[in-house]
């Protein structure tokens, strides 16, 4: 068995989210050196992580990532994101691990994350749902980890002074810009409009968008509850991260959220938006926290990295 610290490992990437530098570093932190590549271009917007980037830009990676190979001493590649599949597998010197984010088993992309998935030597998923979709039943479910120091309870109304709402209202977060459209901000919109119309009283539907990070905990504790609506997910963080502060949330089920959620009280799953707005009207009476955090410990990066560690050690 390969000792940790003798790993080292090329990370290929489209960009590089949050999610996937807390990975790094998390990995740094029990040995494992690791190097990261990033497709040309990578700007973000409004979280579209192939945005402004073309045929051009992915061409530009294949001579990127050999020059490395040659230029570094690796023991194994690491693909993030179905797009840099590509890259990985068509070396046939080093092992591949595969990590897949959501996204990428649907649509273009996923055309290129199946056409190339099936030559790894490891693949990760976020969900059973993304596992199916592959069609690869030996794929690990690995879900992105949640940082249990950063995203914890913080009183109310500290939050909301922080954040500049309203101290005495009622705010239910969407955590994401309304223009992005996959999060799918008009059912949002018009499950609150039916809360406000039974309630017989104002609900803000707050929105953020190129807030920095360190900052989010705040918005997420100033909330009564979280609403996430989207079509399509993996393991989206903001539904662990509102779970660590112990604020309630209420989400479509997409990705692994079922299971997230599983013996979280209150808020829930609803498929449609009449079930949606009554999970947010039964968080919004009970006028209190969930018992998330202590649901999510399961999902810390710490756990998530020696599931990591444990895979690239079967590969190798």
């Amino acid at each position: 068995m390969t000792d940790t610290a003798d790993i080292r490992v090329l990370h290929l990437v489209t960009a590089e989210e949050i999610f996937f530098r807390q990975q790094i570093e998390t990995l740094e932190r029990k040995g494992v050196d690791c190097t990261v590549l990033v497709v040309p271009g990578a700007e973000q917007i409004d979280g579209d992580m192939a945005a402004r980037r073309g045929v051009r830009e992915y061409l530009q990676f294949f001579p990127m990532v050999r020059r490395e190979l040659r230029r570094g001493e690796y023991d194994l590649i690491h693909a993030n994101y179905g797009l840099t599949a590509p890259y990985a597998v068509t070396q046939f010197r080093l092992p591949v691990v595969l990590t897949l984010w959501g996204s990428d088993v649907v649509g273009v992309d996923g055309l290129v994350t199946k056409a190339f998935a099936w030559r790894a030597d490891a693949v990760t998923v976020r969900s059973e749902e993304m596992r199916e979709l592959l069609g690869r039943a030996d794929a690990h479910i690995v879900p992105s980890g949640v940082d249990l120091e950063r995203f914890r309870p913080v009183d109310r109304v500290v939050a909301r002074e922080r954040v500049g709402w309203d101290p005495d209202g009622t705010h239910v977060l969407f955590p994401y810009a309304p223009d992005y459209e996959r999060k799918n901000y008009p059912l949002a919109r018009r499950v609150v409009d039916r809360i406000e119309a039974e309630l017989g009283e104002a609900v803000q539907l707050q929105t953020i968008s190129g807030v920095p990070h360190e900052e989010v905990p705040y918005y997420v504790n100033a909330a009564d509850a979280l609403l996430l609506t989207s079509r399509h997910e993996g393991s989206p963080n903001t539904v662990k991260e509102a779970m660590a502060c112990d604020v309630p949330v209420v989400s479509t089920g997409v990705g692994d959220v079922r299971e997230r959620l599983t013996g979280v009280e209150p808020g829930g799953v609803g498929e449609s938006e009449e079930e949606l707005a009554a999970l947010v009207l039964e968080v919004l009476k009970s006028e209190g926290r969930s018992n998330g955090r202590e649901v999510v410990r399961e999902v810390s990066w710490d756990r998530i990295g020696e599931r990591l560690v444990d895979i690239y050690r079967e590969v190798l």
